[in-house]
């Protein structure tokens, strides 16, 4: 499947995350040599790495969650193509078979039974399809 819309934006500001991470680090190793050498104060040098260590916490947080959406965008579209092959596979069956039924379906969840104030009896019945889980 081609990238969506919405992952190549995420990958672009990864990609700008990740950029930055790399300048925030340079940042912060010179600075830390302009402090080493008496360039800098030490009240300047303490302002600074505060910031630039706060800045490097954010950027991490940010590329790991964009990685993390992005592999789960990746495993979705993987799995919606699993599922696409499935179906061509069993396109206009013939009959309703065990092997059928165990190649479409992954599981099913029955709940206890409720009886109506009228004595009718309820069940939920929940089927979770292969690699699509369940459809409402």
């Amino acid at each position: 499947m081609d990238d969506s819309p919405g992952q190549k934006k995420q990958a672009a500001e990864l990609k700008k995350a990740e950029k930055r991470k790399s300048e925030v680090d340079t940042l912060f190793a010179r600075m830390y040599e302009d402090w080493a050498a008496g360039r800098i104060t030490e009240y300047n040098f303490s302002m600074l790495s505060g910031k630039y260590q706060s800045e490097q916490a954010e950027l991490n947080t940010k590329i790991e969650q964009l990685q993390s959406a992005i592999a789960t965008e990746s495993q979705n579209a993987a799995d919606a193509e699993k599922w696409i092959a499935l179906m061509k596979e069993c396109v206009n069956p013939t009959e309703l078979t065990a092997e059928l039924l165990n190649t479409l379906i992954e599981k099913i969840v029955v709940h206890e039974a409720v009886k109506g104030e009228d004595g009718s009896r309820e069940q939920e019945v929940e089927i979770f399809y292969r690699f699509i889980g369940k459809i409402d």
